[in-house]
């Protein structure tokens, strides 16, 4: 401790070489300070508080009914895009922060300078929003936070209708879009049945009757085929063992003349036809085969009578065994003729009906997937709608009245006295500075030009030892003199302190602090 103490007093010795040189740091520091805090101008802050309540009574009475956005997320929004760069700029010429000849250059400068200074602070709980700007200018400063205040309140109004216009734009944007889209989704699903008529809307358990009901048809016509068949083939067979022609004494009398194989068989068609017509319709397939059949009858009755008449034909059986075989023989082929017909007609539409059975998950599956798409999209256009009327009264609600209420708590005001830091703030931190400068020049000369006082010193700047040391003895004219300087040194410093006492009294006393 004791050679801390020592070496201190040795640099303070060491320092009043310097003494004069210091004093010169301290004038100068002093001087320029004076001058830099002469071109330096108070800053006043102007300063505004708004509250904007959004817990209005409409709120909840018009939760269900109108569409509502978050207005406390909106006012948020609002605060943040308050200071922007088309604002600003908007402010700078409302207020006429610089010429019109100005460069753009200048003006782009001005107006980043307000973005930096301007602030606006929220707080924690509450929409509660504080609007502050620092000013050489206190009444300049005032009219830009009244601005502020007024581009806050204003823009939420023109925000909200503007948000409000542009949503009723795109929903009705969206509502035309889904009607074209709803119109050709009901088009394709109305091409779909009517291409796939008879399939789609069936189900399974349908396709499952139809095609056993029909199978059985055709298991039964072709039991009556088969048996029409036998029975027609035995009537051939006894056909053919029967005699024609009867021996003329066998005949009691001479008869009339018969009708001919054709000319029976042509009848029993014909009464064929009449019963088919009483069941069933003119494009029947029994009919046109009926139909059919009648007309190869007629060509072929018309060759046998040809044939009579150019004495080809033999004469005609006389036997009435014979005629009635005949007879049964020829409506037999008609009853196996129309079996058969409809023996074919039943199985084409068996193999149609497999066939539409066969399509039918498919057909499902393109049919669920064309009303799931329709459903989607009439789901969406009748949510679009409804949100189009609910947005219709959000905006008579809007017009009406206002959903957030803008209320300044605070105009905007100016305080009486300069911002930190102050012009007597500075005149004293310079004052102070100017003394620290003094002392610290004259102690940094000490370590760049060190000087040796005692033995210790010399003997640690050597690092060899000391055997003794030489006093000098001063007589009176030097000790007078020594005196002298430290008066003049003395005076010299009295002065400074007195000039930079009396400059800092006139700062503070001009800034009234």
């Amino acid at each position: 401790m004791n050679d801390v103490l020592h070496l201190s007093l040795l640099r303070v010795h060491g320092a009043w070489q310097y003494r004069w040189i210091g004093l010169g740091a301290a004038c100068v520091v002093a001087v320029l300070a004076a001058a830099g805090l002469h071109f330096y101008n108070d800053r006043y802050e102007a300063t505004a508080r708004v509250h904007v309540n959004t817990q209005t009574v409409l709120k909840p009475l018009m939760r269900e009914l109108a569409a509502q956005p978050d207005i406390d997320l909106q006012v948020r929004m609002l605060a943040r895009t308050l200071i922007t760069h088309p604002r600003i700029e908007k402010l700078v010429d409302s207020l006429q922060f610089v010429d019109k000849s100005a460069s753009p250059r200048m003006r782009e400068q001005v107006i980043g300078k307000l973005v930096t200074a301007i602030r606006l602070e929220g707080s924690t709980h509450g929409n509660l929003y504080t609007i502050s700007y620092k000013d050489q200018d206190p009444v300049r400063a005032r009219r830009v936070v009244h601005s502020l205040v007024e581009m806050f309140v204003e823009s939420n109004t023109v925000n909200k209708r503007q948000d409000s216009q542009q949503a009723r734009q795109f929903i009705d944007e969206q509502i035309a879009e889904y009607e074209k889209k709803l119109s050709e989704a009901e088009n394709r699903l109305k091409e779909f049945k009517v291409k796939n008529f008879g399939v789609s809307g069936a189900t399974n358990q349908d396709f499952f009757a139809r095609m056993a009901a029909t199978s059985d048809e055709v298991n039964r016509l072709r039991l009556e085929l088969g048996a029409a068949e036998q029975s027609r083939d035995a009537l051939r067979r006894e056909l053919n063992s029967e005699i024609p022609q009867l021996p003329t004494e066998a005949l009691p009398f001479r008869a009339a003349a018969a009708p001919s194989e054709s000319e029976t068989r042509l009848e029993a068609q014909r009464r064929l036809l009449d019963d088919l017509l009483r069941r069933y319709t003119d494009e029947h397939p029994d009919v046109v085969a009926t139909r059919r059949n009648i007309s190869l009858m007629e060509a072929q009755r018309r060759q046998e009578a040809e044939a009579q008449r150019r004495g080809a034909q033999g004469s005609a059986p006389t036997n009435p065994v014979f005629q009635q075989l005949r007879v049964s023989l020829a409506q037999a082929e008609a009853q196996v003729a129309s079996l058969r017909s409809q023996l074919a007609v039943q199985q084409g539409r068996l193999e149609i009906v497999r066939g539409q059975a066969s399509k039918m998950p498919q057909v499902e599956a393109d049919l669920a997937q064309l009303n799931r798409d329709y459903d989607v999209l009439r789901r969406n256009h009748q949510q679009l709608i409804e949100r189009r009327e609910s947005a219709a009264l959000g905006i008579k609600l809007d017009d009406s009245s206002q959903l957030a209420e803008f209320r300044i708590i605070e105009p905007a005001s100016v305080a009486s006295k300069a911002v930190f830091p102050s012009r007597g703030i500075l005149a004293m931190g310079a004052f102070v500075l100017a003394i620290a400068a003094g002392i610290a020049a004259a102690l940094g000369l000490t370590f760049v030009y060190p000087t040796v006082f005692d033995e210790k010193q010399l003997q640690a700047a050597t690092k060899r030892p000391v055997l003794g040391g030489v006093s000098i003895a001063f007589d009176k004219v030097a000790r007078r003199a020594s005196r002298i300087q430290a008066m003049r040194f003395a005076g010299t410093a009295a002065v400074f302190l007195a000039l930079n006492s009396a400059w800092l009294g006139w700062v503070l006393v001009g800034n009234k602090i």
